[in-house]
């Protein structure tokens, strides 16, 4: 099976209502779509497939499929999980390059997402990282950044002051919501 097979497979899924790739490929490309697919192979050997075709994928999106800024921008990050955290000393697909991070929900073993969408929801940057990165780290590459100008939205994960000055020296506006401080109840003081 060809990588561009694989990636159009992956494309298929996204675009699908299938909620596992497990259940699309082999209820779907092997039963319903074999004329489009011939040398299908089986889903173990197409999920080992599918981290050699990884890379030639995030290319095409990089050099084809990306937006223009239009000065509204939006940045968030996402996780990918590769397997159950339960499961991480076992996994062997992407062994030595997924890794254990925190999301704000929990614990998740994998990489993680980083995007960047313009306001008529089109992709502008994307950056995949292991799980364990920090979600500023992106904005700090000044590759990363250099095609976004005027406001950019992000969430709180986002705020520390140096990064809002150095994109700001950059043309962009970061816009985040303020964190909640935290104020010790100070007992009320008898007036004499």
């Amino acid at each position: 099976m060809s990588d561009s097979e694989v990636i159009a497979i992956m494309i298929m899924f996204h675009q699908s209502r299938y909620r596992d790739i497990k259940a699309f490929y082999i209820n779907y490309i092997q039963l319903y779509r074999q004329r489009d697919f011939p040398e299908t192979v089986s889903y173990n050997r197409f999920v080992e497939l599918q981290q050699k075709a990884l890379l030639p994928m995030a290319v095409f999106l990089q050099m084809c499929r990306l937006g223009k800024c239009t000065g509204i921008s939006i940045i968030d990050s996402t996780p990918i999980r590769v397997c159950h955290i339960k499961r991480e000393k076992s996994h062997k697909v992407f062994k030595g390059l997924a890794t254990k991070g925190k999301s704000t929900i929990r614990w998740f073993f994998g990489f993680k997402l980083h995007l960047v969408v313009n306001d008529k929801g089109e992709i502008i940057k994307f950056r995949i990282t292991q799980a364990n990165v920090d979600d500023r780290e992106p904005l700090i590459d000044n590759k990363f950044h250099e095609k976004l100008f005027g406001k950019l939205f992000a969430d709180k994960g986002y705020l520390p002051q140096n990064l809002f000055e150095k994109l700001f020296i950059d043309n962009i506006h970061l816009i985040t919501k303020i964190r909640k401080m935290r104020i010790s109840a100070i007992p009320p003081q008898r007036f004499r």
